[in-house]
């Protein structure tokens, strides 16, 4: 199987996520074996929403909706453009996911399979339903990637090089099991928003998404505000005022309740709107319906704060930030070189021996 022959089975697998839209699931009719796996994949998303609470429907199905533009022909040829692919000999790549957000980690089950290699996969039990029903789609329509392609809830024994996503405390369980072998080992991550005070309404509507999306619970969320001395939130709070209904969400007003008892009963000066609390403090992970912020004095020191930061914050966003800032309301949207902690995994996965 040669890359294109790769490229044309995920842009196919692509053109079948188009048919799951949060405005709707409809079938298209020349799309490969749909009629074999549309019912089904409306049945995994159920299943998925039934194995864990914080996987809604419209959540889940933003998921495939961004993976349906993202898997597009000319997307994969433009992202693989830039490596050397052809005489890449074949390895066993074992993936160990996390299961905090929908398909979490597909970006790695897709770069290892497109570059040529076959895939081991040990998937978190929070987000088990949708990756294999993907690959069973993909085998359908490319058979080849049958012998390619294998998932287990065994300790992996047999493999070449290792992706591990999950916490501070299981990335040293892996380092210690995996760090004889090539590997990518992943730790937490947390994403920032720089305000100045010059934002507009639109554009702080805008941050609300990279907020609320999936509960806050991706890497990718901004569970952090820097901003200036003496700001006022009053414009933040009417602007995200659009996304009240997550606290109809049950789990989400559990942790909204909770944290907030604690956070009185502890005496920390909080400001909040009924569906989400900010709180000043240094960390980045802030818990479930809960935002930190920290104040600047200028952008300079800010940007030396954050360089010293790097390794705990995946995306900054920001009006211009910095050269390495996003724009408010694209978290999610990542494209397909926008790699976790800004490791190449293509680039490693050509280096293996």
């Amino acid at each position: 199987m040669v890359l294109n022959d790769r490229i044309v089975a995920f842009s196919e697998l692509g053109k079948f996520l188009s048919q799951f839209k949060n405005t709707g699931y409809e079938k298209i009719s020349d799309i490969q074996r749909q009629g074999d796996f549309f019912d089904g994949m409306i049945q995994k998303i159920e299943s998925a929403k039934h194995y864990n609470g914080w996987f809604t429907e419209e959540n889940i199905v933003f998921s495939l909706s961004q993976w349906s533009k993202t898997l597009t022909k000319p997307n994969l040829e433009q992202w693989l453009s830039n490596y050397s692919l052809d005489t890449l000999k074949t390895k066993t790549i074992g993936i160990i996911m996390a299961g905090n957000i929908p398909l979490v980690g597909f970006h790695d089950f897709i770069s290892v399979l497109i570059s040529g290699h076959n895939v081991l996969v040990k998937q978190s039990s929070n987000d088990n339903q949708l990756l294999p029903y993907l690959a069973s789609y993909l085998i359908a329509i490319e058979p080849r990637f049958k012998k390619r392609i294998s998932f287990t809830t065994e300790r992996f024994t047999d493999f070449d090089a290792i992706i591990a996503t999950g916490s501070n405390n299981t990335a040293r369980y892996f380092e210690h099991y995996f760090g004889n072998k090539p590997n990518i080992i992943r730790k937490n991550r947390n994403s920032v928003a720089v305000l100045t005070g010059n934002e507009s309404k639109e554009q702080l509507a805008a941050l609300g998404e990279d907020i609320f999306r999936y509960y806050g619970l991706g890497c990718r969320s901004v569970s952090k505000l820097m901003v200036p001395k003496g700001y006022d939130f009053d414009l933040f709070f009417k602007s995200i005022y659009t996304y009240n209904d997550i606290i109809n969400g049950a789990k989400y007003a559990n942790n909204y309740d909770y944290n907030k008892a604690v956070y009185l009963m502890s005496s920390f000066k909080l400001l909040e709107n009924g569906f989400l609390m900010l709180k000043e403090d240094s960390s980045y992970g802030s818990p479930i319906a809960t935002l930190f912020y920290e104040t600047y004095e200028s952008k300079q020191e800010l940007l030396q704060k954050l360089e010293i930061d790097k390794e705990a914050i995946q995306c900054i966003v920001g009006d211009n930030f910095s050269e390495d800032s996003i724009d408010f309301g694209t978290t999610q949207h990542p494209s397909l070189s926008d790699y976790a902690d800004n490791v190449d995994v293509i680039e490693f996965l050509t280096k293996i021996q």
